[in-house]
């Protein structure tokens, strides 16, 4: 038997005991608890004709229920699991010097995959994961800050993807979704919607979690559906890492209270490892001394584990270390012991979310669901992040806007790092050496550095072959067809009387057997593009581009040709498992024949135009501030999404508050956007007017009145001479009172791209974080009356 036949044999067998798509009746029709399944092909399924009699009076008549629509018997509750900004070097699962026990036992149970790719970036490979279609397919080309407006890249998913959240509520599971959304189009972050974009209009009934690419896992920008909530006011030590735990298990007890035979489908999506890296004390103390060693040595120590554990070939290679970032034995000891210290508290979040993952699966466990719970636990939606610059920083705000924090600076936070005083993001040496054996990081597709992820899955009785693992070329577009194949489902021709785009992802059950290990791979092509950098893989080989530039120089200098510039390597990956040897040269002939397979494959998923750019891509998305110049504000207002406030940065600008002060003097916050991470803030303290701007952390400048406002009414004015063009530069800033100027200083810089990702614009309050720690705590409730707030923005000069 030749593979091919062995495989449409092997795949038949693994469907076989799968629920099959006939339509199974339980109950007697018409009774309140009769059940049905639907052939799923349009999605709602149409109502079934009334099937009782009606007559004049209820006596004669008979009543008849539509059947509750239920999934396939046997079909499997879903744990899809997906940690962030973690590469193939993290887990010890695969090889890593971090525990990560409840991987393993996941991949004890079921099979570990060492060839399954993400998209190099989060929110990219989360429209991938939850749509089974190519990132650029479903319009996340890029992440949603960055989105262009371009139907390959304008962050809107559209009414002809429907994710497997719709698709699975249609066919009566349960839906939830836990942690971080990344694929809401930033400019539908507020109340007034609309929510077609949100979790719920992507067909999750429940949603704990928060908006946007990260959040301070302290203090997060944290929505119960589409409202947002601040639980951390009346819990001293509250993590959301945990507390999203505890909502994912209450969610689970209450739903199995309610209905124990529906099944679930529980989105499960930390914010860990992003940065800020928040881990509590308890798992930062676990790692006391654990990398000391340094970044190459631990290197050597993964790779070594790696082959012991069978997730690389013996034949592989560990890729060389790139000349422009240091060897540890480099380093003068302050810069060791920070160092270290990046990633003692890294690691404690890998291993503290890890933790908290278990706690779930301890719940379905205890609850008896775990035989029928298809669980597939993802590390990582791309490699480990290099946005912390090639030092670090306490603040990683400042890090993916360019601005470095020396490290003498950062050891002023050594104690604090990973504490709510601090965001910190770690060396890219350190996210090199956690995507071992590969070359790169996050952000780069055309290296494995920034694509492969491990990935286990367990679904006792059938994944057999415990503790398996498989070799098949796979990517994140997989895991849609492979649990609507596990559920008995077919992917839906019409959604909402729309035609739906073809899944384009192919199932993964065919591995599940215990003869599946050579079996081979169903995905005989895998484009792979972000910010230029590309890579085809087809049948063994792999062509890619060579990166112009690392990630953490944010594509600032100057960049190559995107269409022609780029230099490509080519690696037979059937000897090759790392992309140690580039064969290009030998094999010009091979090479064409990639390059132009990929031009096919471009064109067909929405990846033209191709953009090299990439920090300059902020900002361009639709808004609903866009042709306002004048913002006016009455009464007190917390919760304002950056995307929804009037933006101060590059620009000139005023800011005009009508106050009245009570006797005995007033005080508390005006106007706030952004908080201790960065920001400004215009308060009263002690009665004296202030105006606070926080640099990303980094520096403060701050105007304020020597007198304090005497009761009654006046009129507070900050006004600041934006010095462009450019980001980030300078200009002069004068506060008034009632006309008459009482501060006045010239500041050097500004914040160039982002003041906040996680914080608000607030009027009479403050949310969340303060902007300076030093003058006051939220919610620092303004006392007098704001009568109104005026804030009138100049033209950008960019």
């Amino acid at each position: 038997m030749n593979t091919r036949v062995y495989l449409a044999v092997l795949a038949a067998s693994c469907f076989s005991a799968f629920p099959t798509a006939a339509q199974e009746v339980t109950g007697a029709p018409g009774s309140p608890s009769a059940t049905s399944t639907i052939d799923g092909q349009s999605l709602p399924a149409a109502p079934p004709a009334f099937g009782g009699t009606i007559n004049l009076d209820a006596k004669d008549s008979k009543s008849w229920w539509s059947p509750t629509v239920v999934p396939s018997k046997g079909a499997p509750n879903v744990l899809l699991i997906i940690t962030d900004d973690a590469g193939y070097g993290v887990a010890g699962t695969f090889g890593g010097v971090i525990p990560t026990p409840t991987l393993d036992q996941i991949a004890a149970n079921g099979l570990r995959y060492t060839q399954f790719h993400s998209t190099a970036l989060c929110s990219p490979t989360r429209a991938a994961l939850i749509t089974g279609r190519n990132h650029h397919s479903v319009g996340f080309g890029v992440i949603a800050e960055q989105a262009t407006g371009f139907p390959g890249y304008d962050s809107i998913l559209g009414p002809d993807n429907a994710t497997i959240g719709n698709i699975l509520k249609n066919h009566g599971y349960a839906t939830s979704w836990f942690g971080k959304n990344h694929n809401t189009p930033t400019y539908n972050y507020s109340t007034s919607g609309p929510f077609d974009q949100w979790p719920s209009g992507m067909g999750f009934d429940y949603f704990y979690g928060f908006m946007g690419g990260e959040t301070n896992q302290w203090t997060p920008w944290l929505f119960r559906d589409h409202s947002q909530i601040f639980p951390w006011k009346d819990q001293p030590g509250y993590n959301l890492t945990t507390a999203m735990a505890d909502e994912a298990i209450d969610y689970l007890r209450h739903t199995n209270a309610a209905t124990p035979e529906k099944p679930f489908f529980l989105y499960y999506a930390p914010g860990a490892t992003h940065a800020p890296h928040h881990p509590t004390k308890e798992w930062i103390d676990k790692f006391k001394g654990k990398f000391d060693g340094g970044w190459n040595a631990m290197r050597d120590e993964i790779f070594a584990n790696q082959k012991r554990l069978g997730v690389i070939p013996e034949s592989a290679q560990l890729t060389q270390w790139p000349d422009d970032l240091p060897k540890w034995d480099t380093l003068n000891p302050d810069e060791k012991k920070m160092f270290a210290r990046q990633a003692e508290v890294y690691a404690a979040y890998v291993a503290y979310a890890d933790n908290e993952i278990g706690r779930v699966i301890d719940e379905v466990r205890n609850q008896g669901k775990l035989d029928n719970t298809l669980i597939i636990y993802i590390e990582g939606d791309n490699g480990t992040s290099a946005e912390g610059s090639t030092v670090g920083t306490a603040f990683d705000l400042a890090a993916i806007q360019g601005i470095n924090m020396p490290v003498a600076e950062q050891l002023k936070f050594y104690d604090a790092w990973g504490s709510d005083t601090t965001t910190p993001h770690m060396s890219v040496a350190w996210s090199w050496a956690f995507d071992t054996p590969f070359k790169w990081t996050k952000q780069i597709a055309s290296h494995f550095g920034g694509t492969r992820q491990g990935i286990a899955m367990s679904w006792p009785g059938h994944i057999t072959d415990k503790g398996g693992i498989r070799s098949q070329f796979h990517h994140v577009i997989d895991i849609v067809p492979t649990i609507l194949e596990a559920a008995g489902i077919e992917a839906p021709q019409t959604v909402n009387g729309i035609a739906q785009k073809p899944i384009e992802g192919v199932s993964m059950t065919y591995t599940w057997a215990k003869g599946a290990k050579d079996v081979p791979s169903a995905r005989e092509t895998q484009y792979f593009e972000m910010f230029g950098n590309r890579a085809i893989y087809h049948d063994g080989w792999i062509a890619s581009t060579t990166p112009a530039a690392g990630p953490w120089l944010l594509g600032l200098g100057k960049l190559p040709n995107v269409l022609n510039g780029y230099n490509w390597e080519l690696y037979d990956l059937t000897k090759d498992f790392s992309q140690f040897d580039d064969v290009a040269a030998k094999k010009p002939a091979k090479l064409k024949e990639m390059q132009d397979l990929f031009l096919v494959e471009a064109a067909k998923y929405q990846v033209f135009p191709l953009d090299n750019s990439v920090a300059t891509r902020f900002g361009g998305t639709p808004s609903t501030t866009a042709g306002r110049d004048t913002f006016v504000y009455t009464g007190e207002l917390s919760g304002l999404p950056p995307s929804a406030a009037p933006s101060l940065l590059s620009r000139s600008y005023t800011i005009t508050a009508e106050v009245e002060v009570p006797e005995g003097g007033g005080e508390g916050v005006i106007n706030t956007l952004g908080g201790r991470f960065g920001g400004y803030g215009l308060y009263l303290l002690k009665g004296k007017p202030v105006f606070s701007y926080n640099l990303l952390g980094l520096e403060r400048f701050r105007w304020e009145s020597p007198d304090a406002l005497t009761p009654g009414k006046h009129s507070v004015v900050f006004d600041f001479t934006y010095e462009g063009p450019g980001f980030a530069k300078g200009g002069t800033g004068v506060l008034s009172v009632d006309g008459a100027e009482v501060a006045k200083q010239a500041i050097p810089h500004t914040i160039p791209f982002l003041a906040t990702i996680d914080e608000s614009f607030d009027v009479g309050i403050d949310t969340r974080s303060p902007v300076d720690d030093k003058d006051y705590q939220v919610p620092f409730r303004f006392t007098g009356t704001l009568d109104k707030l005026t804030v009138k923005v100049g033209p950008p000069q960019i």
